[in-house]
């Protein structure tokens, strides 16, 4: 059997903050969207947010954060700090620049509506630091 990932899905609270989160930041294009689905175009592979049922949602606290394991990485053609600067000026939760020894790429991580962490990823020649 030969694969390919095609989607990454996430089950979120609120489909309509998540989709405008994503679109309007990182500028990803709808593909398909309904009540319960949206589906966005990240390049090689796609992103989806499902609504969680709502026998599930019943049982989440106004206002809580997702805590998982996952981290959607996106390469960016940009200035690291700008790009960071530009998110942090519209409210998005971003945390410090960062790399590592022998390692040709700035990092730096942010956290979306529900608390999913993203991270930016650009090569240390796209940027000033």
């Amino acid at each position: 059997m030969n694969t390919k990932l095609d989607t990454i899905l996430f089950y979120v609270k609120n489909i309509e903050v998540m989709k405008n989160f994503y679109v309007e930041h990182f500028n990803i294009r709808v593909i398909e969207e309904d009540d319960m689905w949206v589906l966005l175009d990240v390049g090689a592979v796609n992103l989806a947010f499902h609504k969680i049922g709502d026998h599930y949602l019943e049982k989440i606290d106004e206002g809580y954060l997702f805590d998982n394991n996952t981290k959607i990485v996106f390469t960016i053609d940009l200035d690291i700090e700008s790009a960071r600067n530009e998110l942090l000026s519209k409210n998005v939760q971003m945390r410090e620049v960062k790399t590592f020894d022998n390692y040709g790429f700035w990092l730096c991580d942010g956290t979306d509506p529900e608390g999913n962490v993203f991270q930016l990823k650009t090569k240390k020649t796209n940027s000033p630091l």
